[in-house]
């Protein structure tokens, strides 16, 4: 707002002339100045003695207008006339800060000085200043509020205090445009080892240096000239939180700050290296483009095209996920397929998976899973908070999360959880849906989701398979099993089955919220069956401190110590209703916890990282700590001494779907006297959670031991007795009880197996070469004697954008088909090609093939 003789009698400092405020309408053309009191007659030279009004071209001070040295208008940011916020009498773009009118030739006493104005701000626009220049060409003063008052008077004061520049359209520093050096083979991309990603964005990983180009409209001047990078995070960014970064330009990097350095300039151009600290948040930042100068301050406003995706930094060792050797962050950050585990300690099966982390629209979706949680991201720079939030949204619960778990055998609005063969898939699914839960998952493919997240993210992980997995719930170290007078067990009493296998995950980083020698593997459970204040999540919980009995530390330690460590009891009811212990099985959980080893597709046992050795010291030990810190467990003594020993095993890899399964059962008499047996066998179709679905068979038999005498005996289960009840997996369940006549001993265990799948044959045709065609003959046959119907194929791997499916059909009974796929590679190097088969009659089949794709 232009100023004139004030009412306002406060002369400031002593030097300044009074003012008060006018009106809008009150600006004058070229001739008008600031600095000139402002009842001086424009028209008798005001600069340099030349009348506007006969002169209108003439440029008495160059540009009168200059607006960044005591500009009176107002500031940029909150006032009408500051560039670029709605300024409404000149262009706003960068061109004319300040200058009220579009031309400066136009004589002002002759014409309309605003060329557009949406609302006239006098009330008289047609006075001619140059006849009367102490005349207001408004009616009436314009003021305004007190604030408004005080807003100009300090600009006032600035402009007494700032030496007077006539700017030119030049002078203030634009930025015309940055350039991330984000193509997947530059040196940013290779050198933080995120050209794998197929995204076409800067992705970077914290703690390291990286570079970028910034245009700007003249060369930079760093004696007068400013510049800085901003770098927001999230919906309310928050420099105290660590999600709003200003980067300054520096000499030379510090430890602990952010900072850019000017390595090369060329004319208009600089180029900056930025260093980010290892404790950075990871996400998405919004980046801006600050410049400083005499003439004012431009900010280059944030476009998508520019955001940076930050990452851990398992090659930093100041990131605390860092991880020592490189054969180790190969596999456990790069490698983007894996092996998963499954079935029963005795038939460990394997199943290929892809994780996909570097596929394209991973890397998005991973970050719409974290901004779906509402966590707040000023905590995304812990890894042990970003894991807690992996645990709690990769299963979903109440319609919020990826994927919803489905153990019921009924998958028919959705997709079977044996069906899937990668996470791409379901991340790509949840993110294109805007947050909808995908159908269905198990442990095994929620444990796939959340390795590929994480590796994803920079975080190394492995998925761990546990067999024989307890799952218990009140910290209580036993599985207990109850059965009636008749030996049948009591289904609503035995709440908590051992699972045949659970799969979780493990993740590297330091622990610095426990004490020493606790960081490195930290477990990460995605299927938990118990809240945690409140949240479905588990981890993560130290393995070292599960190994050592460590119960009392965070997070969910006691949890994972029982899924590790517990015995099984079995009680029997009396007559009178009561219960009592008749048989325990010791340390019948935790059994080959297994993951990929590192460079090969060979299974690794990590047992010895969860517990010691069965009945060394160590085991005694951590076993006593853990009861000293709130876990229970009860020696009950039993009511006789037991020399009779049953033992279950299965012949060879054991029995296959479509044929009879035959089990193994030893008896065997300890003592040197004779013993009389009666075994009840109980034969169920269970679900690999422990449930039982169904009953299948029951037998009683009477056997007869000499003195020392092992007996076999062989049991059998037809093809006919459980082709109709077999769900995910065909696990099986031989339930063994009996009693020895002569000491009232009594016999109990329980045998899991389960019914072996045929595996899918893929055989390449040819060579593979990068961007040519390969065929892949794929061939399976129905070990059923029904007919298969609606059988699908689903590929993963070897470059497919997204996974094929083949609806095949139906198949006849002991059919075998065959079909032929072709593929593109897209990259050269070892590939996998994956594939999977389902129907409703058959699940978990599957099969791979390695190829070695070549260069073109």
């Amino acid at each position: 707002m232009p100023f004139s003789c004030s009412p306002y009698n406060n002369n400031l400092c002593g030097r300044f002339t009074p003012i008060k405020l006018m009106a809008d309408d009150c600006r004058r053309g070229a001739c008008y100045s600031p600095y000139a009191n402002s009842w001086y007659n424009p028209c008798a030279s005001s600069c340099g003695k030349i009348n506007p009004c006969a002169t209108p071209c003439a440029d008495p001070c160059g540009y009168p207008y200059g607006y960044s040295y005591g500009y009176p208008y107002g500031s940029n940011y909150s006032h009408n006339y500051g560039y670029n916020y709605g300024y409404p009498y000149g262009y706003n773009c960068g061109y004319n800060y300040g200058y009220p009118y579009a031309n400066r030739c136009v004589n002002p006493c002759t014409t309309t000085p605003y060329v557009k104005s949406c609302v006239n701000p006098c009330l008289d626009t047609c006075v001619n200043p140059c006849v009367n220049p102490c005349a207001t060409p408004c009616s009436t003063y314009s003021y305004r509020d007190y604030e408004s008052r005080q807003v100009v008077t300090r600009e006032c004061i600035d402009d007494c205090t700032t030496k007077r520049v006539c700017a030119t359209d030049e002078a203030l520093l634009r930025v015309s445009k940055v350039d991330l050096l984000s193509c997947r083979t530059g040196p940013n991309r290779m050198e933080h080892r995120t050209h794998f990603f197929h995204e076409e964005k800067l992705i970077v990983r914290r703690g390291q240096c990286f570079n970028m180009w910034v245009d700007l409209c003249r060369p930079f001047n760093p004696s007068c000239d400013k510049l800085h990078l901003e770098l927001k995070l999230g919906h309310i960014p928050s420099i105290r939180d660590g999600t709003y970064v200003i980067v300054p330009i520096v000499e030379e990097f510090k430890k602990d700050c952010w900072g850019a350095r000017i390595v090369e300039r060329c004319q208009n151009r600089l180029k900056l290296c930025v260093n980010s600290l290892p404790s950075s948040c990871v996400g998405r930042y919004q980046l801006s483009v600050v410049t400083h100068c005499s003439a004012g301050r431009f900010c280059l406003p944030h476009v998508p095209e520019n955001d940076i995706y930050m990452l851990f930094n398992p090659w930093c060792k100041e990131d605390c996920v860092y991880l020592h050797e490189e054969t180790e962050r190969a596999e456990y950050v790069l490698n983007d397929i894996g092996k998963i585990y499954y079935g029963t300690k005795h038939q460990i099966g394997c199943k290929s998976w892809n994780f996909g982390q570097f596929e394209e629209g991973i890397l998005p979706a991973c970050f719409y899973v974290l901004e779906k949680s509402c966590a707040p991201c000023s905590g995304w720079g812990n890894p042990i908070n970003i894991s807690r939030v992996v645990s709690d949204m990769v299963i979903a619960k109440k319609d919020c999360g990826v994927l919803m778990g489905n153990w019921s055998n009924c998958y028919t609005d959705g997709i079977a959880p044996t069906s899937w063969c990668g996470s791409s898939a379901i991340l790509r699914q949840f993110y294109k849906c805007g947050g909808v839960p995908v159908r269905y998952g198990q442990s095994l493919a929620f444990a796939g989701v959340t390795n590929t997240m994480l590796r994803c993210l920079g975080i190394p992980t492995r998925p761990v398979s546990n067999f024989c997995s307890a799952h218990d719930t009140d910290m209580c170290l036993t599985s207990d099993v109850y059965l009636d007078e008749k030996f049948q067990l009591i289904d609503h009493m035995n709440a908590n089955p051992i699972w045949n296998y659970h799969v979780w995950n493990e993740a590297w980083m330091t622990r610095p919220d426990l004490p020493t020698g606790f960081g490195g593997w930290q477990a990460i459970d995605s299927t938990p069956q118990l809240t945690h204040q409140g949240f479905f999540r588990c981890g993560p919980t130290s393995v070292a401190a599960i190994r050592s009995g460590q119960t009392f530390l965070k997070h969910d330690v006691p949890f994972l110590f029982a899924e590790v460590n517990n015995d099984k009891v079995y009680w029997q009811r009396k007559c009178d209703g009561t219960f009592g212990v008749v048989h325990v099985e010791k340390d019948v959980v935790g059994h080959c916890i297994s993951t990929k080893a590192i460079g090969s597709d060979q299974r690794l046992d990590i047992t010895n990282l969860y517990k010691h050795p069965c009945g060394s010291e160590d085991r005694c030990t951590a076993l006593e700590t853990a009861l000293r810190h709130g876990c229970r467990r009860i020696n009950y003594p039993l009511p006789c001494a037991e020399d009779v020993v049953c033992e279950v095993n299965l012949k060879g890899d054991g029995p296959c779907v479509g044929r009879d399964a035959v089990v193994c059962i030893n008896l065997r008499n300890k003592c040197n006297q004779p013993r009389s047996v009666t075994l009840y066998s109980h034969a169920a179709a269970m679900y690999y959670t422990g449930v039982r679905r169904t009953y299948l068979k029951r037998d009683q038999t009477c056997i007869e031991l000499k003195p020392s005498e092992c007996k076999p005996l062989e049991w059998t289960l037809s093809y006919d007795e459980y082709k109709e009840h077999l769900v995910d997996h065909a696990p099986l369940m031989l339930n063994l009880f009996g009693h020895v006549a002569q000491t009232k001993q009594i016999l109990a265990t329980q045998y899991n197996f389960r019914l072996r799948t045929p595996d899918l044959v893929l055989a390449p045709a040819c060579d593979a070469v990068v961007g040519q065609e390969v065929a892949v003959k794929v061939t399976f046959q129905n070990p059923l004697s029904c007919v298969l119907r609606n059988a699908a194929f689903r590929f993963v791997g070897l470059g497919l954008p997204h996974p094929r499916i083949i609806n095949y059909g139906d198949i006849a009974g002991h059919a075998t088909v065959s079909l032929t796929e072709k593929f593109i590679p897209m990259c050269h190097g070892p590939q996998k090609l994956l594939a999977s088969f389902d129907c409703p009659q058959l699940t978990q089949v599957h099969g791979f093939t390695n190829m070695v794709v070549k260069q073109h």
